[in-house]
């Protein structure tokens, strides 16, 4: 059974594991078909992002971008002086007419705070005497190559997408990160196979939250970002209401990259649980059937290949290697030794727990815990505040 499971993941799941769905890098030339190229703007939702947000803004005002582009922070009630940060990185390069910084209103019922403030973003855009013909959402902790834009553009036009995203490559230093993140960026793709979410034939939906290009017109027409208002993953949420209007396209990038550390394993397991239950729809059948799941996918090979013999032992063995060769090529993308594939079991071994977690801090109420709001399952009850 578990030799099954994982031939059935190589050779039938989008070749998920192979990550060959890449931004190239480079310039794109002109839009096809186009004259000029589209007004771009970004919207960054920023809540204590002091420690990030100024190399961001940054990042994005230094785009060599030929078309008109301007980016807009929606300050979502921070209590460490993130709009005054964002503001003195935009006039340290000359750039403070094309940044402005917006005080978020407060959190209403039914919204989760991220979509709230994004949703902000595109009402101050909606209302420009011009408005943009592409939005950018983009994370306050993500930095971009000079020429992303123009690239990222490029391919929109290209390819006639309604979204446009890119799994942004994530901080990659500390041992947790390290034992961690190409783990999540692995399984990310397994649940959503990028060639699945690409292909306009395919139900497959997917985005990755910290770079999305969308245009204007199409989110609007598909409800705004009130269609989605309290999804916490909302990033593939989007996708999906978007997907309905036209193709999507995803893919992994090296040039736009993720400064927010994850220094210890607490981080990371913070990071997973806000959102892990979600992604079960809150359901304990599911969360039952993603344990029982994990655990024959990624355990049962080790504990053949360790307490079985003969062929139990021999298959278990093997599947374990079929595990650490589909895990090489994330662990090369993100410059990492093979040897990290034969461990890939024990990390799902530890996300498992993560997702466990993820349910109990949810039955406390407590569920999609950040930046001192819990969000997760809000209805039309506010969201609430924790000191």
């Amino acid at each position: 059974m578990v030799l099954a499971i994982w031939l059935y993941l190589l050779t039938a799941r989008g070749g998920f594991w192979q990550a060959r769905q890449r931004e190239e890098g480079g310039s794109a030339g002109n839009p096809p078909g186009s004259r000029h190229w589209p007004a771009v703007s970004a919207v960054i939702p920023a809540r204590d992002e002091a420690e990030c947000i100024g190399e961001t803004v940054a990042s994005l005002l230094r785009q060599d971008y030929p078309g008109a582009f301007d980016v807009i922070v929606v300050d979502d009630q921070s209590r460490d002086g993130t709009a005054q940060i964002a503001q003195k990185a935009a006039g340290t390069i000359g750039a403070d007419n094309r940044m402005a910084v917006l005080s978020g209103r407060s959190l209403p019922g039914g919204w989760t705070g991220k979509l709230w403030a994004q949703h902000q973003g595109v009402e101050f855009a909606n209302a420009k005497r011009e408005p943009p013909d592409l939005i950018l959402f983009t994370d306050a902790d993500i930095v971009y190559a000079p020429d992303m834009l123009t690239s990222l553009v490029g391919r929109a036009q290209a390819g006639g997408y309604v979204l446009t995203s890119l799994m942004v490559k994530l901080r990659c230093e500390s041992f947790a990160e390290r034992l961690f993140i190409p783990a999540f960026v692995f399984f990310f793709q397994m649940l959503y196979p990028f060639a699945w979410a690409n292909n306009p034939r395919k139900s497959t939906a997917a985005a990755a939250g910290g770079c999305m290009l969308v245009r204007r017109e199409v989110l609007n027409d598909a409800g705004g970002m009130a269609a989605i208002r309290n999804a916490l993953i909302d990033d593939c949420a989007l996708a999906k209401i978007l997907k309905a209007h036209g193709p999507i396209w995803i893919g992994l990038t090296d040039r736009v990259r993720s400064i927010r550390a994850y220094p210890s394993i607490e981080d990371i397991r913070r990071m997973v649980s806000r959102t892990a239950y979600a992604q079960l729809r809150y359901s304990p059948l599911l969360l039952a059937g993603t344990v029982l799941g994990l655990a024959l996918t990624y355990l049962a090979p080790v504990a053949l290949a360790l307490f079985a013999s003969g062929l139990p032992q021999f298959l278990g063995l093997f599947t374990w290697l079929l595990i650490a060769f589909a895990f090489k090529p994330t662990l090369r993308f993100y410059s990492l030794s093979r040897l990290w594939g034969l461990a890939l079991p024990a990390i799902a071994a530890i996300y498992m727990a993560f997702t466990l977690d993820s349910a109990y801090q949810h039955a406390r109420g407590r569920g999609g815990m950040w930046k001192g709001r819990a969000q997760a399952n809000v209805s039309d009850a506010n969201v609430s505040e924790l000191p």
